[in-house]
């Protein structure tokens, strides 16, 4: 039996916000993908497909208590591990790195759903353990454990952006909880020895190409540094009002690389200017800061850590894509939620947000 106030309590406003956002980056996948000579289904659509599906998956979830993956959560990160170990060695291989899975009638990456299980993991742990005087240097053995493995696992395919947003979520999700200074001074001491171990023993060669042309992009031009100028180029030259939509030079004369899925934000930029850029990063904080507000009226531990979990995801994934485009970050590879084209990544924001409303929508049940 549904109860009917699960659908009194809907929250319009967040899926208000993800609707435009999403049709926004409909019409700039239309503008970026304009001058590809396609065979069959344009971007524009396909996109427009994957976010019916997830809008429509986003309000079937929320039938379904958010608490069964209190329960679930350790079961589903184990299966996610085992997955993630198995692309290692039998996973599908593309333009150098070993992401899918192939099961049959359809591929998955794996990486992508641990994202999310890796939330609700670190939800259910903090959730059972209060914490009064803040996390201790002690404390941190269990959940470097749990973070450790799939960490590993998903830099070795290799995917280095989707393994410091697995990072970064959780860290997040521990200072919400509480972290001692001492804590946190020793985590900074400990993670300079990483940080050179991992450029001389884990780090690729183009991954260290990526962060050397951050800190100078003219050093290989028309190489490795290509997609960072021509995407400031492509920002720089849109002004305060841009250049008119179908208009921008950059991406229709395809100086531009991946300019309907990572670089996105760029097509835009030059085609909308300061002003357009404005209007989306305004939609953006509006969505992050009422996924905080969320978590703060929620009436359970588990779901208000879940609630800053999803928030954190979505807040890193903008940031880091954004920074990307403009040049204040490498070149990671991380789309722009609910902006870029991609079916996973629509797919995985949308689980996020059916998260969401599913907590804001009982926040009154309780």
């Amino acid at each position: 039996m549904i109860d009917r106030r699960l659908f009194t309590n809907f929250d319009w406003t967040l899926y208000g916000l993800v609707v435009l956002i999403a049709a926004i980056g409909v019409v700039n996948i239309y503008s970026a993908s304009a001058s590809y000579r396609l065979v069959g289904t344009p971007f524009f659509i396909k996109q427009i497909y994957w976010i019916t599906a997830g809008l429509i998956m986003a309000v079937t979830v929320c039938i379904i208590d958010y608490h069964i993956l209190e329960d679930l959560a350790y079961w589903i990160y184990g299966a996610l591990l085992v997955l993630l170990l198995i692309v290692l060695f039998a996973g599908k291989t593309s333009m150098g790195a070993t992401r899918w899975l192939h099961l049959g009638f359809f591929n998955i990456q794996p990486s992508e759903p641990m994202k999310i299980v890796i939330i609700a993991v670190f939800a259910r742990f903090y959730s059972n353990r209060p914490v009064f005087k803040g996390i201790g240097i002690r404390d941190l053995g269990y959940p470097i454990l749990l973070l450790g493995g799939p960490v590993f696992l998903i830099m070795k395919q290799p995917d280095l952006g989707t393994a410091i947003l697995v990072l970064l979520m959780v860290f997040t999700m521990i200072l919400y909880v509480g972290v001692r200074w001492t804590t946190f001074i020793s985590v900074l001491l400990t993670a300079l020895p990483m940080l050179f171990l991992g450029w001389h023993y884990f780090l690729r060669e183009y991954q260290k190409n990526r962060i050397l042309n951050f800190i100078d992009p003219e050093r290989d031009p028309l190489g490795s540094g290509y997609h960072i100028i021509q995407s400031k180029i492509a920002v720089g030259s849109g002004g305060i009002l841009g250049k008119g939509f179908l208009h921008g030079t950059q991406s229709h004369l395809r100086f531009l690389p991946e300019q309907h899925t990572d670089f996105a934000f760029s097509v835009f930029a030059e085609e909308w200017g300061f002003v357009g850029c404005l209007v989306i990063l305004v939609l953006y904080l509006f969505l992050i800061l009422w996924g905080l507000y969320i978590a703060d009226k929620c009436n359970d531990r588990f779901g208000s850590l879940l609630a800053v979990g999803v928030t954190a995801m979505l807040f890193w994934h903008i940031l880091i894509n954004m920074g990307m485009v403009i040049g204040l970050f490498p070149v990671v590879g991380v789309p722009l939620p609910f902006f870029s084209y991609g079916g996973t990544s629509m797919v995985t924001s949308m689980i996020g947000v059916s998260i969401l409303l599913n907590i804001s929508m009982r926040r009154f049940m309780f």
